[in-house]
């Protein structure tokens, strides 16, 4: 049971600082977006990347110690746990977010995004509301 607990305890800490990355970085699209100054788009090219490099590790690890408590937890409980189910759809939707940002990150570097402050705006919210959602069906666990 202690092996389960830090495994846990890894796979929330890693998922935390993913999220602090996912939540800021289109923050920073944001600005970018609605930035004019050269200066300030060389600046935020740079911060950008590098938050993006730096939560990638962050999202792998959350997977694989996630995945480890799933094969620890065991094939039966894993068919019975219809909540993880769909807690594992949205997990998919987050890496394809995580994913798209990469592109977005390419346009930005390569001075083509044609997407504007306030599509970044909305584009920030969708790991918001997906963390709620992962959240309640992580810790009440509905009967779904």
């Amino acid at each position: 049971m202690t092996t389960i607990l830090w495994l846990k305890a890894l796979h929330i800490a890693f998922m935390v600082a993913w999220f602090a990355g996912i939540f800021y970085l289109p923050r920073l699209f944001v600005y970018h977006a609605e930035s004019d100054n050269t200066e300030v788009h060389n600046q935020l090219k740079t911060m950008e990347r590098r938050l993006l490099y730096f939560v990638t590790p962050f999202a792998l690890l959350t997977l694989i110690f996630g995945g480890v408590l799933i094969y620890m937890m065991g094939y039966q409980w894993f068919i019975a746990s219809h909540w993880l189910h769909i807690k594992l759809v949205l997990v998919a939707i987050l890496f394809a977010y995580h994913g798209y940002c990469f592109k977005l990150l390419s346009d930005f570097q390569q001075d083509r995004n044609t997407k504007s402050g306030k599509f970044y705006r909305i584009f920030n919210e969708l790991p918001v509301l997906i963390l709620f959602a992962v959240i309640i069906l992580a810790v009440v666990k509905p009967g779904i």
